[in-house]
């Protein structure tokens, strides 16, 4: 039965805590593939923005020459194929791009809210987004082409969105078939597969203090299951892991080379993989995926760079929106395209019901529950 996704983007956390989970989760990252990186994606004269030009409704500036810093938790192999038709579009706005992981780049965001770096966040999870309301860091805009994005992945209770969605990402397994044959057991087809005694120091996970990959995953169990069933879940599930990663992109990676049986992370990562000829299956678990919105949002500052409004523009474009469909099946329209290798037909299908307010409101109390199982045992 298709399960219907609920989107209730609502605030229910308190400031002080989560400044003191991100600061955590900064502390406890290691540089991974997942490590900060800084990448100038265009050749033009830098300098503050100067030239513009009004929108239709006569109010924002938009320019079309100068420079923004922009913050993102893309994955780096995918930066430069989409900011290509930015580029062309733009040759003349200068774009410094700061790569960071989910945590990492939004403890960053709060440590600078006195004076902020970033113009623009771009293609990050919108559930970790929703910490930065509090602090007032986000400021409200409705960029071209909102009212083309599917309701659930844009904040639609507000006239002026909060935040804009890129792509969707959700838990997906990436199962080594020659590992699991060697060790004479089967693909594990769902979360409740995984606990299977036989699968005992083949899974890695993400972190879900470092990882939004781990944090979506952990929120999608928590979901499905009910909050009392599903820590007993993650308790069990403990038991088989051997061991957890800081970055979301590297339990499949492992799972490909052979380094584990069986990396839990996300669609797109492993379809990735599979597709390079890594002798893998693609898994969407059968209770359905814990997922996420890669999202947009515009960094309040007390004067706005007008090219911050001109790629927020940009980022849900129809360029754009045909650039995320060549790696996500769901984008922030929806599915708008062929479903890349590695995916299910129906992918819609494959998520869990999930509140994205509920998600955030978790995310502290994820964060403290599940810090005891890392002693030790992270990479």
């Amino acid at each position: 039965m298709r399960r219907k996704i609920r989107n209730c983007i609502a605030l229910a956390m308190s400031a002080a805590l989560v400044l003191a989970s991100f600061t955590g989760c900064s502390v406890k990252s290691t540089k991974t593939d997942e490590a900060a990186q800084t990448t100038t994606a265009s050749t033009s004269a830098g300098g503050e923005a100067e030239t513009g030009t009004t929108s239709a409704d006569g109010g924002t500036v938009k320019a079309t020459e100068g420079s923004i810093t922009v913050y993102t938790a893309f994955e780096d192999d995918q930066i430069d194929k989409y900011l290509a038709s930015f580029k062309e579009l733009y040759p003349n706005i200068n774009v410094e791009v700061i790569r960071e992981s989910t945590g990492t780049l939004i403890a960053k965001v709060i440590a600078e809210k006195d004076n902020p770096v970033a113009d623009v966040i771009w293609g990050t999870s919108a559930s970790v987004m929703l910490q930065l309301e509090p602090y007032g860091i986000i400021k409200g805009y409705r960029p071209e082409g909102t009212e083309l994005l599917d309701s659930r992945f844009y904040d639609s209770k507000n006239e002026e969105p909060l935040w804009t969605g890129c792509d969707v990402y959700e838990t997906a397994f990436l199962v080594n078939t020659q590992v699991c044959e060697e060790a004479g057991v089967p693909i594990p087809k769902s979360f409740e597969d995984l606990l299977d005694p036989c699968y005992e120091g083949m899974i890695v996970m993400p972190d879900p203090t470092s990882s939004g990959t781990g944090m979506l995953t952990v929120n999608g169990i928590l979901q499905i299951m009910g909050e009392e069933k599903g820590w007993e879940y993650m308790e069990a599930l403990n038991k088989n892991i051997a061991n957890y990663t800081t970055s979301g992109s590297k339990p499949a990676k492992m799972a490909a080379t052979g380094e584990c049986g069986i990396g839990i992370s996300f669609g797109y990562r492993c379809a990735t993989l599979l597709a390079e000829g890594y002798p893998v299956e693609v898994v969407f678990p059968a209770e359905g995926c814990g997922w996420d919105v890669e999202a947009n949002c515009l960094i309040a500052k007390d004067t706005i760079n007008p090219a911050a409004y001109t790629f927020l523009d940009w980022a849900i474009s129809d360029v754009a929106m045909e650039k995320y469909a060549t790696e996500y099946p769901i984008t922030g329209r929806g599915v708008i395209g062929d479903i890349p290798e590695g995916y299910s037909e129906t992918p819609l299908e494959n998520l869990c019901d999930l509140d994205l307010a509920q998600a955030a409101a978790d995310r502290d109390a994820i964060i403290e529950k599940f810090t005891p199982f890392l002693s030790g045992n992270v990479q």
